[in-house]
């Protein structure tokens, strides 16, 4: 599917290429041709295993010495980076003994020429390239000092050398080209262009013994130099003839990319030994010289083959400004179809991260290719449904102080001035894509390389932001230290969607953001954040630095915060502390409501509600104390969890009854005592019995499988007991609002009339008796759930786990009804004890009010009073 999709693309491209195609034929570049009659030709960009070098050419072999080497962007594909302060590293590339290569003297009339491209990365004087004698005997070297360089040839025949000074490369790749014989001497060409020459014959020099015939890069020939190189070499040439000023120029130009008028090369009589593949474009777009089985082994992979298939496609000389307008604007319409098929797959991040590649490298393309201008610069930009983009093409030794793109708006990416060296005619290519980033929507963090991402390869990444992307031809100079200068600077802006921006906006969550770029050194898009680093921003944009340019965005990470060891320790101690309080107070609390049953105040159905929901409270703190001891996916924990989720249910379920009941005596009285009784225990402990085996039902696993004997919380079953809590907590809040209402009107109205300054205290201590009895502290729950804020946590884990004791302190302890009954109890087992039969008693204040008199037994009543004067009373007397 992604294969027949880029080939779509490729399609569609292809044809609209045709027509530019019929006008303009691409010609095959004559500089291929000055590379074809090469005696030896090393790319430098397969190194196999690290340790094997291939002439493409002459077949000879060669090996990498050492281990600190990187294969890096290249001039033409890729090069290969020498770490020479890392240790001895270099390349060697044989031994040449009575050869051309080693003694010049060898080579005949038609002298030698070697040619290479060199990014120096060195301030201390280093052999670059090296043949023959260690410093002067027959051969050859290359090297440099901090602030010159030097082209050597010597002759131990005549003992004669040829020196010639050159500049010092610096961190940006330079074409170095040298050819020497015997009657013109030493002739140097820097980037095509003649440098500096010794043809005096050569300076008389000493005799410094037989020569080495190994031919080396990044040390001095002998290897007992003691310095190794430390920079990055590519396309290592040798002809063993010596090259004209205008084979130089067409050789440099093809190599790189640059379009030349076809001309006929004398001598170059050879073939091409294999069929031209096509270059690396994101240096050098028209073709140089690689292996047929190479090509053979590209065209099976199905990332690189829609490249190579446009690059091919595409015009390889010099584009008219109209004509290139409309070839990028047409292609950007192809890749809009392909973004916009119903065939496109879901999971489409391999298929956009390759589209992502070949946009870049059809503009990079096309902007160096674009026709030229001596004198000023060259510019071609404009939108489309994929992507802002601008082509740039500057002279050379152009004054550009400073580049951004785009020019306006929050999202920009900027190189300073001092990074352009601008010693050759420079190529920029930015674009701004609109959409991509909507196509990676989860990326595991194991298939990036971002080592702060791994630490948590169980959470997904996303980008956060649109992609931008910058190239620079010749490469700027950048420090290669982050907190150094100059640097790459990238700001963007983050594009959230509505669960992202929930996400980041809760507190329970750390969220981690990376600037990272798309690297395809594997020959896929993977994200990586090497060399980059987010200096500054918010939730809302942030600040890359980078040394290096390619495709960038944010990439965010979002991880849940993990409560300490310690705050764990506390919670749970303040737990088991907290439940043992309370499983004692409720035991007291339902002894107490026993004893004093037969007391006619506390058989309203008030204090049977109390009863009711203290004995759910206390089974399940009991139940919760002993589920800790069982493990998790056994049976006991299975029907532990069942237990626990039915009296948690059946506790939230008597305080809704408690706030109903409260609403019927304060707000609105409605119904019988007598039909209220049936509601009540319907509610009470039918509603948690018909959930649970609602739940067991539906999802039985979900009960005690994870880490402890409760409810799943990933298969979405903690939903059966948390929106029955929630609509109870919701009810009740809405309940007490309303007697608090009433109870602070009454309050009011009584300090007006008597000027009981008790009175208005009434409203605060009427709300501190309801909390517990209606269970409004576990709102702190969900604030803590929602927040992940320790003061809520800590709240919630006292409030909910005294619960019991709260409920003991305000309605039992403190409860002046419960007082009185229990003295007058404890009045009656006192005279029954000392056999005082015949006095009479005086009868209890509460009798009094139900209008029993003086002297009378009282009726036993049902153990529902269907008094009004006591079950209407407002339950206050507590404080």
């Amino acid at each position: 599917m992604e294969l027949s999709l880029r080939i779509h693309l490729l399609t569609a491209f292809v044809s609209c290429i045709k027509v530019y195609a019929q006008v303009v034929q691409p010609v095959k570049h004559p500089g291929l041709q000055v590379l074809a009659t090469a005696s030896h030709y090393w790319p430098l960009d397969a190194v196999d295993g690290i340790h094997e070098l291939w002439d493409r050419i002459g077949n000879r072999p060669g090996y990498v010495n050492g281990s600190n080497i990187n294969i890096v962007e290249g001039m033409v594909n890729k090069g290969i980076l020498l770490n020479g302060d890392n240790g001895g590293t270099f390349l060697h590339f044989g031994n040449y003994q009575n050869s051309c290569i080693s003694d010049p003297t060898l080579c005949g009339p038609e002298g030698i020429t070697f040619s290479f491209f060199w990014k120096n990365h060195e301030a201390e004087s280093r052999f670059a390239v090296a043949s023959g004698g260690k410093v002067i005997s027959n051969g050859f070297s290359v090297y440099t000092n901090p602030f010159v360089g030097y082209v050597e040839f010597y002759t131990r025949g005549n003992n004669h050398r040829w020196k010639v000074n050159i500049r010092v490369p610096g961190p940006y790749w330079t074409h170095i080209l040298f050819t020497w014989t015997k009657v013109d001497g030493l002739m140097v060409y820097i980037n095509g262009t003649f440098a500096a020459s010794d043809t005096a014959g050569g300076s008389v020099s000493e005799y410094y013994g037989d020569p080495y015939a190994d031919l080396v890069i990044g040390t001095g020939n002998d290897r007992a130099y003691g310095h190794y190189a430390t920079g990055a070499f590519d396309e290592f040439v040798i002809w063993e003839r010596a090259l004209s000023p205008k084979e130089t120029l067409l050789y440099y130009s093809a190599a790189i990319g640059q379009a030349m008028a076809p001309a006929t090369t004398p001598g170059a009589s050879k073939e091409v030994t294999s069929t031209t593949p096509t270059v690396r474009a994101t240096e050098v777009s028209p073709p140089v010289v690689i292996s047929q089985r190479e090509e053979v082994q590209s065209s099976q992979d199905p990332q690189s083959m829609p490249v190579l298939g446009f690059l091919k496609a595409l015009p390889n000389r010099t584009i008219p400004h109209n004509t290139a307008n409309n070839l990028t604007q047409a292609f950007l319409k192809s890749v809009e179809e392909v973004l916009s098929s119903p065939g496109l797959p879901e999971q489409s991040t391999p298929v956009v991260s390759g589209l992502i590649e070949t946009v870049d490298r059809v503009m990079e393309h096309m902007v160096t290719n674009l026709e030229p201008s001596p004198n000023s610069l060259i510019s071609l930009g404009g939108t489309s449904f994929v992507a802002d983009y601008s082509l740039m093409k500057f002279p050379q030794n152009y004054n550009l102080p400073h580049y951004r793109f785009p020019t306006q708006g929050k999202n920009y990416i900027s190189v300073p001035g001092e990074a352009f060296t601008m010693q050759s005619q420079t190529t920029i290519v930015g674009l701004f894509y609109h959409n991509m980033h909507n196509y990676y929507k989860e990326i595991s963090p194991a298939k990036t390389r971002i080592n702060e991402a791994s630490d948590f390869k169980d959470h997904k990444i996303q980008v956060a932001s649109c992609l931008i992307s910058l190239k620079v031809e010749p490469s700027p100079a950048l420090s290669v230290n982050l907190s150094g200068a100059p640097l790459i600077k990238i700001v963007l802006t983050h594009f959230l969607t509505k669960d992202q921006q929930e996400q980041v906006l809760n507190q329970s969550n750390k969220v981690l953001l990376y600037c990272a770029f798309l690297d395809y050194s594997s020959h896929e898009g993977v994200w990586s954040n090497e060399g980059c680093v987010r200096s500054d921003g918010n939730m809302t944009y942030s600040v890359c630095l980078c040394n290096h340019l390619t495709n960038f965005a944010i990439l965010m990470q979002v991880v849940p915060l993990k409560l300490t060891a310690g705050h764990r320790v506390a919670l749970s101690t303040i737990g088991y502390v907290g439940c043992s309080i309370s499983i004692f107070c409720l035991a007291i609390t339902l002894v107490t409501f026993a004893v004093l049953s037969s007391v006619s105040t506390i058989r309203n159905q008030r204090y049977h509600i109390h009863a009711n929901l203290s004995f759910a409270i206390l089974v399940a703190e009991i139940l919760l104390l002993i589920s800790a001891r069982f493990e998790p996916g056994t049976l006991p924990c299975k029907v532990m969890a069942v237990l626990l989720h039915f009296f948690f249910l059946s506790a939230f379920a008597w305080m809704l009854v408690e706030g109903l009941h409260l609403y019927s005596m304060v707000v609105k009285v409605f119904g019988s005592e007598g039909s209220k009784h049936f509601y009540y225990y319907g509610i009470g402990w039918g509603s948690p019995l018909l959930i649970c085996v609602v739940s067991m039902t539906s999802a039985l696993g979900s009960y005690g499988e994870v880490d402890n004997c409760w409810l799943s919380l990933k298969n979405g079953a903690i939903w059966a007991f948390v929106a029955p809590a929630l609509f109870v907590i919701a009810v009740n809040i809405g309940i007490l609002i309303s007697v608090t209402r009433i109870i602070s009107r009454i309050s009011g109205e009584s300090y007006k009339v008597h000027g009981d300054v008790n009175a208005v205290k009434l409203t605060a201590k009427a709300v501190a008796v309801l909390l517990p009895i209606l269970g409004i502290s576990w709102i702190f729950g969900v604030l803590a759930v929602n927040t992940h804020s320790l003061p809520f946590l800590y709240i919630f884990a006292v409030f909910n786990s005294l619960q019991g004791f709260f409920v003991f302190l305000f309605h039992c302890l403190l409860n002046s009804e419960v007082r009185a009954a229990f003295k007058h109890k404890t009045k009656v087992w006192s005279l029954t004890s000392s056999s005082i039969r015949n006095i009479n008693v005086k009868p209890f204040n509460s009798d009094i009010m139900n209008g029993n008199k003086e002297g009378v037994t009282p009726t036993k009543m049902n153990t529902w009073d269907k008094s009004t004067n006591s079950a209407n009373r407002i339950d206050l007397s507590a404080v």
